[in-house]
This record gives C-alpha cells, structure tokens and sequence, in this order.
C-alpha cells in the first residue's frame, strides 16, 4: 500500500529534531579518576602499588609494580578483565563481561566479592575501604564499610574518603551517601540545583563536568583543590581526585593539568606529553601516556628516591581501554585489534565537538556561571553536522516504509527444528577453540522465538497417532524373563523399570505400571502422558520412547536402554560410592553430564509447543546412555505449559521428589523455573556428591536439605570445601573457574523465589562456557613464577 508522503516528511522532521538535540545534549566521555574503574589501579597505604591491564595478550590479565621491585608481578587467572579500581591497601577487578569482581589485598590474594549473572557490573569505585559498584541495571551496591544509596538508577558513581557520590539518572542532579555523612551531605548541598553528567569525588571534594560542558569543582577548599586553572565549556574530558588536589585532562591536546595541594602538584613532566587517562592516589596522579602506553607518576607523595617521577615504569604495554565484543558507535582506538590480540576492539569515547570559548584563567566554582548556555558556534556546528545525517536517515526510513530494502516472508510455523544443533560442544556454532573463550565468552540469552523453532508436541487422543510402535504384553513378557527381579533396574513415576531384550535383539527398558486398584487412576494418567510427551518429542538429551502396550489392565512403556544407569547411582548407590577411579568422578564429565541435561529441559521449555514442564527433575531422571550421554526421562508428571507466558499453572496438589521440589510449589505455584530450581539441586548433587536430602554428623539423625547445606557456603566464596572429595580439587585456576561457575549458577537456580531464578536458555549458555573452560584447563598453561589460585 502506497504510504502518504506528508506523513513521510513529518517523520523525517522528527528524526532531524531528534538528531540535532542528540548531538547538543552529548556528554563527554570521561577517563579516570582515582578509586574508580579504568585500566590503571593506584593501591595506597602500607605500599605503594600501580596495577595495570595488560596489552596485546590473548588474555587481559593484571600487572602489577611497586617502586623498589626490578620488575611488575603478573596475576595469573586465565581470565580477563575489564577494568580495575584501587584503594587502601587492596585493588579490585571486574572480569570480562562484568558477571564478577575479584579484590586482592597487598599479597594479591583474590576474593569473590561479587557474582551474578542477570545483572552484571559495569563500573566499580573505591574509596579508602569502601567499595560501590553499578550493575547493568544502573542500581549501586556497595561493601566494605559502604552501603547502598537506596535509590536510583545513576549514571556516573565515585568515590572519596568515607562517601560517595552518583549522578542521578532522571534528573542529573548530585546524591551522596557514606560513612562520613557530614561531607557527604556538604558536597551534594553544594551541587544542589545543578544538573551534572558526571562526577569524580576526591579526599573532601568532588568536581564534575555539568550538563553544558563546564567543569564545577565544590567542598573544602583549604588546600586550593577548587581552583580550577582554567575553565570553558567541554575543555575537559576527565579528572583524577586525591585527598587534596585534582588533575585533568584537556580534550584538545589530551595533556593534564593540576591544582591543589598548595602549588605542589604543579610539575613540567606533563608539559606537552599527552595521555590517555590518568588516576590519583591520594597525594600523587599517575597517567597513561599516548606516545608508548607507559605509566609515569608526578606528585608530592610519589616514592622519588625508589623510582623517580616522570620516568615510565617497567610495565609491560598497558591496555588504554577495555577490549570489548561490542560494536564501536563511536570508531575503534588505532591499533586495537593488536593491543587486544584479536578479542574485540576499544572504543573511542564519544566526544562534542572542541568549542574554545574563554581563554585560560582562574576560577573558582563559586564564581564560576552554573546556567551558561552552549555557544552559538556550538550549535550551529551541531545543526549544519545534522543535515547529512538528515538525508541519510529519511532515505532509510522511506526505503524501510515502501518495502524497497526487506520484503515480509511467510513463516511456516509447522517446521521442524534441527534438534542436534547443539548435541555436541564440540560441534556447537557456540564451540570455540581457541584459549581465548576462557573470559571471553559472555552469559548470552539464546531463547529464540517459539513460533518459529519448537516442535509441534502434546497429547494425542488416538495412540495410533503418536507414531510408537505397539507392542503385546507376551512379547515384552517374554523380553524380561517373566518381569523377574534380576532383570529389574529402576522405578519411574508411575511403575517398576525392566531390562528386556526384544526379538530383534535391541536391548530396551521397559517401565511397568501398578496393576494394583489404588494405583489404577494414577497410573493411568501418567501412562497417558509419556506416550503422549514421548511419541513427540525427539531430542539427543531425552529419552528416546520406542513403543508401547496396552491390554486390559496392563500398561507399558519401552524405552532405549540406558546402559549406564542413573546419574543418582553414580553420585550416590552404596556400590559406586566409594569407587575413586569412576568415570563420572571427573570435573570435566560431571559438568557435561550438566551440560547435556540442560540441553534436553531446555528444549522442553523453549522447543516444544506448548512448551512443557516436566515436574520431576532429578539425578534419578538423567539417564547416561552408553556414550555417556545424559538424557532426562521419566515423564508421567510433565504438564503441558499455556501459550500464554503470563499464566501460572495452580495443580491441584504438589507432586515431585523431597528435595527437589520449588518451595513455590506450596504456593499452588508452577511454571518452568520449577524445573529450574530441581536441576539446581542436580547441580549441586554434582559439586558435592551428596543426597537432595541427607544425614550429617552435626545432624545426627536428622536429615538436611542439600540446599541449605551448599548456598551458604557458595555465597561465602568458599566453594571448595563443599567439593565432592572423590573428585578432588580442581586440577588448575581454568577448572577452579569452571567449578565455581556451575556452583553459583546452582545458587541462583535454586533462589526462593522463581523470578530470581535464570532460564534453562541461561544455564544451557553457562555451562557451555564452564564445559569450554574444562577443555582448556591445563596445569603447565601456567608459570610457576606467576600467582595463580585454585579457587578465588
């Protein structure tokens, strides 16, 4: 249909206004500044330490160097980072992708501070001891002395002694919170009425650039830390605040300039050196330099007679900005493929245009102008620069609406997914060889969409529709010796599990149902619904059904024989229990016998129309086939899910296995994080080796849920000493990752809550990755002059 041309232009109007007032209102990008999350970390206190991140390796990893050592001390962990922040005597380091943050004290001793995979960090911020991190959702947490604001979201966080300060995310305006609340509350009353972009926060002051351009400096001015040396709007593009001075970076020249500290920070070694971002200790400013990626360090409280200010460190080449997968908006930094070695690119910050409009000159923020507007040449600049972007975007917009570029395809919603795709890590599209995928590879959410990729499932009315083979009763009578008890090898919901042998010479499973007058009804429901979900559903990680009989009152399922027996039999049988030399007694296998049944319920919840819940996962359900493959059975409880994913299902009773039953489930509550928090439990049987439900020696007789046995410790950071002895520890730091990974997934998985829970698409994407980092672990990867942990 032809569209109306007025409507085409007054679209267009809008993405120009849009357009010109994006481009006024941009802000510019800081650096860094002292405490808060760049490359550079400044450690003060009892030593004086600069760690870095590392250029041009495979592997961001940490540095780190104290005047008087001949050379930097390398952290090994065979991850990477993103960014680091220092403070007393202790520094901190978000890995790759923000899902955690690691603090080392000064023998670089790693401790988990934080892990979560729904709401990664994306800066950190350390004041003296307090440390204040903003998650992906813009939300600030804080530990060590620190504590929440309460409120939020914020745009920009920092840092100083005993507070903190954020610019607030609606209103640009100053909030502070912290320990020292008399200065907290002076510096956000000095920013009242003050719409700021960001904030850099010092010993008892704070600086910011506001929303116009122009750097405001407020709080105790007794060493002349708010004497800006000079002032015009977006001259600079980023502060490093100590306990009394400042530094910046003009955005013309990238080269820094300092007041404060009573003349004493003023130095001719920044003269014409330009820089990439600079950090401050607190009476000292550290910076990267442009020319090499070198660090040098000026200031009254540098160490000059262990290393002398001005000259460049012996560190290896320092990574100017995080190596990051996504794209770039705003173009790459030179060279960046090589600094990060081929693992993403650095981004240029997203600068304004330079306007010049003051000459050099002292002012204070107290006679600085707070409401200057943006300068004629500005916004001309921005206006005309907007045409082309103009043209560009109504041609885009009138091809999209006229059909030109993307025709509408018909979608066959009957197709059939291709349900090995991810069977094999090994052959996955998500399998990567290279070591690089230690740290590399980020939590992605690979839920696609159910229309066009499950496979059509559900109960049929008509057996002879489901496409299973039917049996007589004399045939699998005959395939199990009569039913005997040698030939018996399990139960199932709704029946004993016999090990037969047919004609052919196929070895099956074949699940009998009670005969019995109580069981009948019961029985009856659960037969129906196996031979419905099974004669459907088909998937290397569900067990396969191969037929069924029904006479009288007799009712039987065959299954593909599992030779390998139930994961609960490997994990806990009286028989296998003390076996050390058990295949499944590997790191490496019990995390893809995890893997390969998240795939099967995975495909369950996200493949399947409608999708379903299967309402009993358990070790006893994850079937290992001769190959080692798990696969989940044992359907006779699953429930078919509404198409609508708003609405809950409300059984009439609970049913499920102690232990592995959702306490939501007593709130007459199920949906498919159900089946998330019993493989959460799975997960933990896995770590620990240990029972849903056990007996301890602190117990006695009494028995105890695995898990409340296993989170507290997970959320201490201590996960090895729930380790399952039989396995032992983890053979190097890359196994130790992959452990402590599964764990705290098994933590979330089995939250009180459902909505705290992840998908079976996030776990399945998780223990990808921790299968990966199994592949790769390898004790001589690492120098045995490099720090390593087992588990951090």
């Amino acid at each position: 249909m032809r569209k109306d041309p007025s409507i085409l232009d007054y679209s267009c109007t809008i993405v120009l206004l849009v357009t010109v007032v994006s481009a006024i209102a941009q802000p510019p990008t800081a650096h860094a500044f002292g405490g808060t999350s760049t490359t550079i970390a400044v450690v003060y206190g009892g030593n004086t330490t600069i760690c870095t991140i590392v250029a041009e390796q495979p592997i961001q990893q940490i540095q780190c160097f104290t005047p008087g050592q001949s050379g930097p001390t390398p952290i090994s962990l065979a991850t990477s980072f993103d960014f680091i922040a220092g403070g007393a005597d202790f520094f901190c380091g978000l890995r790759s992708g923000g899902t955690a943050m690691l603090c080392f004290d000064s023998t670089f001793t790693p401790k988990r501070v934080y892990f979560n995979v729904s709401a990664p960090l994306k800066s950190v911020t350390i004041g003296d001891m307090q440390i204040c991190a903003s998650t992906s959702k813009n939300d600030i947490v804080c530990w060590r002395g620190g504590y929440s604001p309460g409120i939020g979201p914020f745009r920009s966080i920092s840092s100083g002694l005993g507070f903190s300060c954020g610019v607030m995310e609606s209103n640009s305006s100053v909030f502070c919170w912290g320990g020292n609340g008399s200065m907290a509350s002076a510096i956000q009353s000095s920013f009242f009425n003050t719409s700021m972009e960001n904030i850099f926060v010092g010993g008892t002051q704070a600086c910011g650039i506001s929303t116009s351009g122009w750097l405001i400096c407020e709080g105790n001015n007794d060493n002349g830390q708010l004497n800006i040396v000079s002032n015009s709007s977006y001259e600079f593009s980023g502060l490093a605040l100590g306990a009394n001075h400042s530094c910046a970076i003009r955005r013309w020249n990238n080269s820094v300039v300092c007041w404060g500290g009573k003349g004493e920070f003023s130095s001719d070694l920044t003269v014409g050196v330009s820089f990439e971002s600079i950090v401050a200790g607190l009476d000292f400013t550290c910076g990267l330099t442009s020319v090499n990626l070198s660090i040098i360090c000026w200031g009254p409280g540098w160490p000059n007679e262990l290393y002398p200010s001005g000259v460049a460190l012996p560190l290896a080449k320092i990574l100017p900005g995080s190596c990051l997968q996504s794209d770039c908006q705003c173009g790459v930094y030179p060279q960046s493929q090589e600094l990060c070695s081929g693992n993403g690119n650095i981004c240029r910050p997203c600068h304004v245009p330079i306007v010049i409009s003051s000459p050099p000159q002292i002012i204070s923020s107290q006679t600085s102008s707070r409401n200057r507007g943006l300068r004629r040449g500005w916004l001309a600049f921005a206006i005309i620069g907007s045409v082309g972007a103009f043209s560009g975007i109504c041609s885009a917009i009138y091809f999209l609406w006229t059909g030109v570029f993307f025709r509408k395809k018909k979608i066959n919603n009957s197709a059939q997914p291709t349900v090995n795709v991810r069977s094999s890590s090994s052959n996955s599209s998500h399998s990567i060889s290279s070591p690089t995928i230690f740290s590399r590879s980020s939590f992605i959410v690979r839920q696609g969409s159910r229309l066009l990729r499950r496979q059509r499932s559900g109960p049929s009315s008509k057996h002879t529709d489901l496409g299973a083979e039917e049996f007589s009763f004399s045939d699998l009578n005959a395939a199990t010796n009569d039913f005997s008890s040698e030939n018996k090898i399990g139960a199932g919901s709704f029946g004993v599990v016999y090990k037969g042998k047919l004609p052919d010479g196929h070895e099956v499973a074949i699940k009998r149902g009670e005969t019995g007058a109580k069981m009948k009804k019961l029985q009856e429901s659960a037969f129906e619904s196996e031979l419905a979900f099974l004669s459907r559903l088909h998937h290397k990680h569900l067990v396969r059904l191969v037929g069924y009989c029904e006479e009288r009152d007799e009712r039987l399922l065959v299954y593909e024989y599992m030779k390998n027996g139930a994961l609960y039999d490997h994990l806990h049988d009286k028989n296998n229990v003390e076996k050390s030399y058990s295949l499944v007694n590997s790191w490496k296998m019990r995390i893809k016998i995890a893997l390969d049944a998240s795939r099967g319920i995975e495909y369950l919840h996200n493949y399947a129309v409608p999708p379903i819940i299967h309402r009993d996962i358990k070790s006893s359900n994850i079937l290992l086939d001769s190959t080692w493959t798990a696969r989940v059975s044992d359907f006779g409880l699953s429930l078919m899910e509404p198409e609508n994913d708003e609405v809950e299902f409300k059984p009439q009773k609970a049913v499920g296995t102690v232990g592995y039953i959702d306490p939501e489930y007593g709130l007459n509550v199920l949906t498919a994080k159900s089946d998330v928090y019993g493989f959460g439990v799975v997960l933990l049987e896995l770590l620990t080796g240990k029972k849903a439900m056990f007996k301890s020696a602190e117990t006695g007789s009494s028995l105890i849920s695995l898990v409340d046995y296993a989170v507290p410790v997970i959320k201490l950071g201590e996960v090895e000493r729930i380790l399952d002895q039989r396995v032992g520890p983890p053979s190097d730091s890359v196994e130790a990752e992959a452990i402590e990974l599964v764990a705290y997934m098994a933590m979330h998985c089995v939250s009180l809550q459902g909505k705290d829970r992840p998908t079976m698409a996030d776990i399945v994407a998780n223990l990808e990755r921790a299968a990966t980092l199994c592949n790769h672990s390898r004790t001589d990867s690492i120098s045995s002059d490099w720090i390593s942990i087992v588990l951090e």
